[in-house]
């Protein structure tokens, strides 16, 4: 099944709206499907990956971000059926990972931390003594995430300028944090290339100054720079998506309605491909969260402010083009995936 999902953020009936995906990557709407839970109401929630797909996209995650909660739906061939509904373990999930059988919710309100969950069957069940706090009470976390390999549990920190990771064992238990300075400021959001981690830099939305960093995997809940800050002229900076093949990164700059690419070299370095691969609105602000699908042949990125969802293919030598522009979210739209 070919799909796109978003979350509407509503804060009295939160929903996902899903579309089906043809081989052309033009997207038609499924249906919406309500969540159970409640979104913050408030347009451009802060934060990557809010909604995320198992491995094998039997299942969609959502962080119900007004109401505390996670849910879990299954993914069927006419739509999306509600499996689950549980407590996030903390206040305002903002981003969620998962990894084969292990979930971890990511909590940005109250004293942030991030909390365990295990997915099967039956649904989602708390794992007892999961929860793990950031590296301070003021980090104002944007994403989590597992490497590849699901060793490595990743959160970014905007508040601290600092980037946490966590060794995960074989029980899916987190161990640390242990935390490094980020390159740049305002750390956001990340993704997982060539054996590195990604991190975009916001530079609290200075005009101009948006730019993205490279970390090595050095170990298990280890980072170690490689790239430092390396600029894409835009501004405010805030999502990473990488290709399947880790060739390539793309960031979406909300600032001015447009989509940067890197080239990520060996060991994670990386290097400006094109500061502008495309764009949205060019010169308007409201793109944000995006996903390149499974088969790697698509990306997708909403503008919260035009309240659509637009599509590009990606060449194999990373050029984006654009496939066309889809409507039907509102305005308080968030989070992305892709099957």
């Amino acid at each position: 099944m070919n799909r796109v999902y978003v979350q509407t953020n509503d804060a009295e009936r939160n929903e996902v709206i899903a579309f089906d995906r043809s081989d052309d990557g033009r997207l038609e709407p499924l249906g919406r499907y309500e969540t159970g839970g409640r979104g913050t109401g408030v347009p451009h929630l802060a934060s990557q990956s809010s909604l995320a797909l198992s491995d094998d996209g039997a299942w969609l995650l959502v962080g119900n971000a007004g109401s505390d909660e996670l849910s879990l739906f299954a993914v069927e061939p006419d739509g999306l059926r509600l499996a689950d509904r549980v407590s996030s373990g903390g206040d305002t999930p903002t981003s969620v990972a998962v990894r084969g059988g292990i979930v971890y919710a990511l909590n940005n309100g109250g004293t942030p931390n991030i909390s365990g969950f295990r997915l099967d069957d039956r649904g989602l069940t708390p794992v007892e003594g999961s929860a793990r706090l950031l590296s301070a009470e003021d980090a104002d976390p944007a994403q989590v995430s597992f490497s590849l390999d699901g060793r490595t549990l990743v959160v970014s920190e905007r508040g601290t300028n600092s980037i946490s990771s966590f060794a995960v064992d074989e029980r899916g238990y987190a161990e640390g944090p242990a935390t490094i300075p980020s390159s740049g400021a305002t750390p956001y959001g990340f993704d997982f290339a060539d054996g590195a981690v990604v991190v975009t830099e916001a530079f609290g939305g200075e005009v101009g100054k948006a730019a993205a960093s490279s970390y090595a995997l050095a170990g298990p809940g280890r980072l170690a720079p490689v790239s430092a800050s390396v600029a894409d002229t835009r501004s405010e900076v805030c999502w990473a998506a990488a290709t399947k093949d880790g060739r390539f990164v793309y960031v979406t700059n909300f600032g001015d309605g447009t989509i940067s690419s890197y080239a990520v070299g060996e060991g994670g370095s990386l290097e400006l491909l094109e500061a502008v691969a495309g764009s949205t609105r060019s010169g308007k602000a409201g793109i944000r969260d995006e996903a390149i699908t499974r088969d790697g042949r698509f990306l997708y990125a909403i503008d919260a402010d035009a309240q659509r969802v637009f599509g590009w293919t990606v060449g194999d030598d990373g050029r984006l083009t654009l496939v066309g522009e889809f409507e039907g979210v509102p305005e308080t739209v968030a989070g992305l995936a892709a099957s």
